[in-house]
């Protein structure tokens, strides 16, 4: 009904600020800071990602800065990376990374998944393309109230022929379908539909209208196919 979801690479950052496993620990921060940015993907030879360096591997330089952690506290790891001073050895690996095929809610998931912010958008063969963050991924919900409601009823109920008089008003990114719905069967499978149109916050469902007698054709099949 819809168009084809947006994609990673609808909203990534294609210009990707990388280091590679010989980095410096300061030429870290100060690139992290330069660029605003939480982790910094590492690569080697021609961009190939083999890992990643975030906030949270550089601060137990700090954190334990004058005292070692005690034993059963992930001490090993975190007094390695406490001692650590390249790209290299502080980096997590393999690095979590996205395709930039994949949808907006893929990526989604798998940052809330694997709590990281960032993700680096590789290719089929590791190659690095850019960065996604969870403030691009956001940017599906600066769609206007107009935009999104104009998207709804061009390519979902103007693809129901049951939803003729169905309307679409949409409010701070909240939905209501409003009018006449020919066969109230069909309210979860309209509600699905207007969901999966990006930049939609909630729906309200606010629908008149009876059930199709057995013996009518179904909605969905009035009109032949396609």
């Amino acid at each position: 009904m819809t168009d084809s979801p947006r994609t990673v690479s609808d909203v990534m950052t294609h210009t990707a600020i990388a280091v590679g496993r010989h980095a410096a620990y300061k030429e870290i921060v100060e690139l992290m800071d330069q660029w605003k940015v939480s982790a910094l993907p590492v690569v080697e030879g021609d961009g190939r990602v083999i890992g990643a360096v975030s906030e949270a591997d550089l601060l137990p330089k700090e954190e334990f800065h004058l005292d070692a952690p005690t034993l059963g506290e992930g001490a090993r790891s975190d007094l390695w990376k406490a001692g650590a001073v390249t790209a290299g050895e502080l980096m997590s690996s393999p690095a979590v990374t996205v395709q930039p095929g994949a949808t907006i809610a893929e990526a989604a998931r798998i940052m809330a998944r694997r709590r990281v912010k960032r993700l680096p958008v590789v290719d089929r063969v590791g190659m690095l393309e850019g960065v996604v963050s969870r403030s691009d991924l956001l940017k599906v919900f600066l769609r206007t109230d107009d935009e999104l409601a104009e998207d709804i009823r061009r390519h979902v109920l103007a693809d129901l022929p049951a939803a003729v008089g169905v309307d679409a008003s949409v409010t701070d990114g909240v939905v209501t379908l409003s009018g006449e719905l020919r066969d109230r069967r069909l309210v979860p499978l309209l509600a699905t539909a207007v969901r999966a149109v990006e930049g939609v916050v909630d729906i309200r469902v606010d629908l008149t209208g009876g059930v199709a007698r057995p013996d009518q054709p179904h909605p969905l099949q009035e009109g032949g196919e396609g």
